[in-house]
């Protein structure tokens, strides 16, 4: 297997993980009832129609199609992306493959559920953030980690400069 490519396994544990996941809370959850797990933290099954902090949820129904075709397409963009990659960078490679796998998580509920399962919720006194799953947990999380890997790569090359300046 080309070595970029098996990063798509952990796209697919992603995948998987989430499904099954929102499939728990679906099946044992009461909707908009949270379950509380600890004093900022609560399962709570809620459906969102929009994206991150339900953006764009109160429209007629347009927008299901619209975040469907941005998942398809960055995760189609995401792939091409990895399958790039030189041996050895691990944290794009990881990075990639996990918003891969959270964006066709959520993109299968959008296609056959029309909303996304949301079901972790936490909260501070009377501040509630919005509720998400471990797709959205994953899309962040590998977010965070091509910033960092640009943050290394912009260092590294500044670094490399230098140094070819000195005589």
């Amino acid at each position: 297997m080309r070595q970029p490519l098996r990063w798509l396994l952990l796209s697919l544990a992603v995948i998987v993980l989430d499904l099954g996941f929102k499939g728990l809370a679906s099946a044992n959850l009461t909707y908009a009832r949270p379950l509380e797990v600890l004093p900022v933290f609560n399962l709570t099954l809620l459906h969102n129609t929009g994206a991150a902090f339900s953006f764009l949820a109160e429209h007629a129904g347009w927008q299901r199609w619209f975040f469907a075709l941005i998942a398809i397409g960055a995760s189609v963009g995401l792939t091409v992306w990895l399958t790039r990659l030189r041996r050895g960078e691990t944290l794009a490679a990881v990075s990639l493959a996990l918003v891969i796998g959270g964006a066709i998580g959520n993109l299968y509920d959008r296609l056959a559920h029309g909303y996304v399962v949301d079901y972790l919720s936490f909260h501070w006194g009377g501040y509630y953030f919005p509720a998400f799953n471990l797709a959205d947990t994953a899309i962040t999380l590998g977010a965070v980690g091509l910033i960092l890997q640009s943050l290394f790569e912009s260092r590294r090359d500044r670094q490399r400069a230098a140094h070819e300046e000195q005589p």
